[in-house]
């Protein structure tokens, strides 16, 4: 997938998880039913072990990649502080194939299956290159924290 800069969304606009837990740096597509971002993996990431990123950092990955697709409705005013907070549910199926090493930049794919106000069940797939990495069905349940 070629990746134009202007089309770069900051990942920061839908998603609450801030350093050390972000583990997705750009939006490179996003609609109501499906989203597609980046992430560099980087040698100082909490999830490197032995110049890989872990399994758990994949799963992390896609569920932030998920929630992005969740999350857009709480994020519409980018001046509002809005407060969300969000859960894995339930992981259907999860399928490992490789893992990426320092320095790669990967690609994260998901499409929503269903969703019933704010848990959604959904199919995603990560990839570097044409390689794919993870592949996985996951329910998300995300909430605004009211202060």
């Amino acid at each position: 997938m070629e990746i134009k800069e202007e089309n770069i969304i900051n990942i920061h606009n839908f998603l609450p998880h801030r350093e050390p837990m972000l583990m997705a740096d750009y939006i490179l597509e996003l609609t109501k039913e499906k989203v597609v971002t980046s992430f560099e993996i980087k040698e100082d990431n909490i999830f490197v072990h032995n110049g890989e990123f872990a399994e758990a950092g994949l799963i992390e990955n896609l569920a932030q990649t998920c929630s992005s697709i969740l999350g857009q409705s709480f994020f519409e005013n980018p001046e509002a502080d809005t407060k969300v907070i969000g859960f894995i549910t339930n992981i259907k199926k999860i399928e490992v194939f490789a893992l990426p090493k320092i320095g790669n930049k990967i690609i994260s794919k998901a499409s929503l299956i269903s969703q019933y106000e704010n848990i959604c069940h959904i199919f995603c797939e990560t990839f570097y290159n044409d390689d794919i990495l993870i592949r996985g069905e996951i329910n998300l349940f995300i909430q605004e924290v009211k202060s």
